[in-house]
């Protein structure tokens, strides 16, 4: 899976900043990952209509994880991974930076065993 992610954002960055064609993105996916040419240019075409797509999903990725990390070194045996996905999920899409602050209140609350 990091072989895809990874090309994805090659692939995003490929479209949007060296304003490859989709047949050079297409074939980057080819020569890179195993998936099959119809899955692959279906998603070149999802990063075409929309751009960062992907750096966007990595970047919320490496956020969640980083956050993750923080609650289970700041909470150790309290931490519980079904909590920590409920504070994530329950406001649906938010800035990363209100994401954190709410990982934040939630690790406070559990430390003081609200």
């Amino acid at each position: 899976m990091e072989i895809f992610r990874a090309a994805r954002l090659v692939v995003d960055t490929g479209i949007h900043s060296k304003k490859w064609t989709r047949e050079e993105a297409v074939q980057y996916y080819l020569d890179n990952i195993a998936n099959p040419e119809g899955d692959i240019r279906a998603e070149i075409d999802r990063y075409i209509v929309w751009p960062g797509q992907a750096t966007a999903y990595k970047i919320g990725m490496l956020k969640i994880g980083e956050l993750k990390k923080k609650a289970e070194t700041e909470l150790g045996d309290d931490f519980n991974i079904a909590a920590f996905h409920d504070v994530v999920l329950a406001s649906g899409s938010v800035p990363l930076s209100v994401l954190e602050d709410m990982v934040d209140t939630w690790i406070k609350e559990t430390k003081a065993g609200a």
